[in-house]
């Protein structure tokens, strides 16, 4: 009899153990079937110092026209002019992208595993992280303005480079353009900026980063070119790739202030985005969205910190009237920075902001 029970008991265990291997089997291949649609083929890789690979993609590959509402469509050709400055740490060779191709961040199978699934990887997740902080260890500063019809803003940000260690641990800094209402789960936005995000990343370095819904974070939308949506024009600027360290003002602070701006264009009715001055990125397809089709009723900016409370550690900061302060870094963005279009092609100052601070259980 004690064999008997012993012989089952080991079934038992044998039986677990095979369905674990088989679905961590099919888990792979999901992921591995992920990766062979998203990174596209390149016609050139280049080895970025911290370990990233940027492939240069034929710019009519790119995953946004694997979209249902893209596919066969061409990007268009903005005209880039003015800023030069390399600002990001893959071009710190000399290395570029060619004429007609984008420069897109390899995804690994690294980057999908810390997610913990593929229909986490690439998405906003902060409800959940919620449930891993303290009251005080979130804190999101923020300014809003809202109206019936914008059609842009511009802000000057400033990027410095934190100390992140925990895959829960997350800054950023950026613009929102939205309309529309998340209770109804009819939200659209897009947005733009810089953060800290070790659980995306991999690392603690400062990266660009774009992003969009156009159902309040429910099934569409994602960071960067990890999905199908925005459309990037430009050779010299890699979504989430990493911002240079020779920027660095006491090893943490980057001394560099980058203009950014989203804009409605009157033609298309796309939403553009241009870093520093003549630098466009890229463009959300109008088609995309519901709301946004036409234009935003609310521009918001400001910046998120998330300390793991694991780390033991809380998020300090501060709201002045005269700027917004997150975790007591000297350079705020100023309200004087801030403008919004309300009509195209005219930016005007935001002189009646409402600057707020909000802490999330």
């Amino acid at each position: 009899m004690p064999n008997d029970i012993l012989d089952s008991s080991d079934n038992h265990l044998l039986r677990n153990q095979t369905i674990h291997l088989s679905q961590r089997v099919q888990k792979s291949k999901r992921i591995r079937r992920y990766l062979r649609r998203i990174n596209k083929l390149a016609i050139k890789t280049i080895e970025s110092p911290d370990g990233d690979l940027i492939d240069c993609v034929p710019s009519h590959l790119q995953p946004a026209f694997d979209h249902p509402l893209l596919k066969g469509l061409k990007p268009l050709r903005p005209t880039n002019h003015g800023w030069r400055k390399s600002i990001q740490l893959w071009t710190d060779s000399g290395e570029s992208c060619p004429d007609g191709t984008v420069p897109i961040r390899r995804t690994t199978m690294k980057d999908v595993l810390r997610a913990g699934s593929l229909h986490k990887f690439g998405r906003k997740s902060f409800s959940k992280q919620n449930t891993k902080i303290s009251s005080n260890d979130q804190l999101r500063p923020v300014g809003d303005v809202t109206g019936d019809c914008y059609s842009g803003a511009r802000l000057y940000i400033h990027v410095w480079k934190a100390n992140e260690t925990d895959q829960y641990d997350f800054r950023l800094s950026q613009v929102w353009m939205a309309s529309g209402n998340s209770t109804s789960n009819d939200l659209n936005t897009v947005e733009a900026g810089w953060q800290v995000n070790p659980k995306l990343f991999g690392d603690n370095s400062p990266r660009f980063f774009t992003y969009w819904t156009a159902d309040s974070y429910g099934t569409t939308g994602c960071y960067n070119l990890l999905c199908s949506g925005f459309v990037q024009t430009n050779n010299r600027i890699s979504l989430g790739a990493a911002i240079s360290p020779r920027f660095s003002q006491n090893g943490r602070e980057l001394d560099i202030g980058i203009p950014m701006i989203i804009a409605k264009d009157a033609k298309h009715g796309h939403w553009w985005l241009e870093i520093g001055p003549g630098i466009v990125v890229g463009y959300w397809p109008s088609l995309l969205f519901s709301r946004l089709h036409s234009h935003a009723n609310m521009v918001q900016f400001g910046g998120i910190m998330v300390k793991a409370r694991s780390m033991g550690l809380n998020a300090p900061a501060q709201i002045t009237a005269g700027d917004i302060s997150v975790g007591g870094v000297g350079k705020a963005t100023n309200t004087q920075d801030l403008e919004a279009a309300e009509a195209l092609d005219k930016l005007v100052p935001l002189c009646s902001v409402g600057i707020f601070a909000r802490q999330h259980m």
